[in-house]
């Protein structure tokens, strides 16, 4: 839950960069936000769940 509410907080972030910076208008960001939403509601959440957090698990056992 942590990882999931941190990558929506950070794409969160980066939206709302992007369309101060418009470098992304209203409409595009709109039908990306509602994309996400529907996405979320289909089959694939979980597939798209364990991706992001592989990924994240990835970068966290990076070490330097």
């Amino acid at each position: 839950m942590v990882i999931s509410l941190s990558v929506v907080l950070l794409f969160g972030i980066i939206l709302v960069v992007m369309v101060r910076s418009n470098k992304l208008k209203m409409g595009p960001a709109l039908v990306a936000i509602l994309f996400g939403f529907f996405l979320a509601s289909t089959g694939m959440a979980p597939s798209i769940n364990r991706l992001v957090s592989s990924v994240a698990e990835t970068i966290n056992n990076i070490k330097f």
